[in-house]
């Protein structure tokens, strides 16, 4: 007779053996990732002063005071959270929908077979998403320096050309203002959340997160690019030449055809480029610390300049827990919203 193996005995051990391979990784994430976070976790709902261990005796449970003074508080420390929170979110706001955009066109110029030099074209595009973030920063601190080419250009055309830089105000309230449109007077000035009121909320980025802005979208475009070349390769060139013998233009073919099958893919590209927006911090720390008049402060930069350089290690933690809550929230509705649109069409 022959011994006939207990049921599951195979099953059982390729999981002992999954577990196995699966330890050491989960070990090193556990130690770097999940224990700093918990501890995080701890210092934001408690009063610990940095000095000692965060779980030494003396350092006190306070709960949620430390959200309450950032979030309803009606400090100086609302109110910087407020303003890092909306020059967040423009940069939020322009930078992904442009980025986005502009590397699903390069990924449909390079990827088209009647193009000649595709791979130098390709390499060139991306060849800013892999140079160091500092170098590309002080590149562009001395493009906008008072002495700078941009600001001689410029000077060609405003009166006070090499002190725009530094100019606060966002460039809204730029655009208004030359149409004699301020704050005095006006409905939102009334209005007030975080600190800061309903105008200063619809200012804009000032004319400093402005280039920000325009350095990210040139540094991480050439990323998204790749990805969306990869997504087009796999679709099905028989797709297209079906819709051209149904007479569709090109505009139609890529509206009804090209992009409801990139969905997955324009998923991905929005979901990194809300976190790394959301997460922008070496730019503003290597070139202007959040000036001009804070109108560069960012969650990530103030949650740092909290902890490092205000040694308020509590509220610190408070506003990356902040930032964290604001990714989840912002990424499950983008979920959302494209699993709807795909239901939809």
């Amino acid at each position: 007779m022959i011994a006939m193996r207990p049921r599951g005995s195979i099953h059982g051990n390729r999981a002992l053996a999954g577990w196995l391979f699966v330890a050491p990784a989960a070990i090193i994430v556990g130690l770097f990732v999940l224990v700093p976070v918990l501890m995080a976790a701890w210092v934001s709902v408690s009063d610990w002063s940095g000095i000692g261990p965060p779980f030494a005796e003396g350092v006190n449970f306070v709960g949620a005071e430390n959200y309450a003074e950032l979030l309803g508080g009606t400090g100086l420390a609302t109110r910087d959270l407020g303003t890092a929170l909306r020059n967040n979110l423009f940069y939020v706001l322009l930078v992904v929908p442009l980025q986005t955009a502009i590397a699903l066109g390069l990924a449909i110029l390079v990827n088209r077979r009647v193009m000649r030099a595709r791979g130098f074209f390709r390499t060139a595009f991306y060849f800013p998403s892999v140079t160091s973030s500092v170098a590309i920063v002080v590149l562009w601190l001395f493009l906008f320096s008072a002495t700078g080419p941009v600001n001689k250009v410029l000077s060609w055309i405003w009166i006070d050309g090499p002190n725009w830089f530094q100019d606060p105000r966002g460039i809204f309230h730029i655009v208004l203002g030359a149409f004699g449109i301020t704050g005095q007077d006006n409905p939102l000035a009334a209005a007030n959340f975080l600190g800061i009121s309903g105008w200063e909320w619809v200012a804009g980025p000032s004319v400093a997160m402005s280039a920000f802005i325009l350095m990210a979208v040139f540094t991480t475009s050439g990323t998204f690019m790749l990805l969306f070349i990869a997504a087009l390769q796999q679709i099905n060139a028989e797709v297209e030449e079906a819709a051209m013998t149904d007479g569709a233009n090109a505009w139609q073919r890529f509206w009804y055809v090209t992009l409801p099958m990139l969905k997955p893919i324009v998923f991905t590209v929005v979901t990194l480029g809300l976190i790394g927006t959301w997460q922008v911090f070496d730019q503003i720390y290597v070139g202007t610390q959040g000036g001009p008049a804070k109108t560069t402060l960012t969650p990530a930069y103030l949650s740092f300049s909290a902890a490092f350089n205000n040694h308020d290690w509590p509220r610190g933690a408070a506003i990356a827990f902040i930032l964290f809550a604001i990714i989840v929230v912002l990424t499950v509705l983008q979920r959302l919203w494209i699993g709807r649109t795909e239901v939809g069409r």
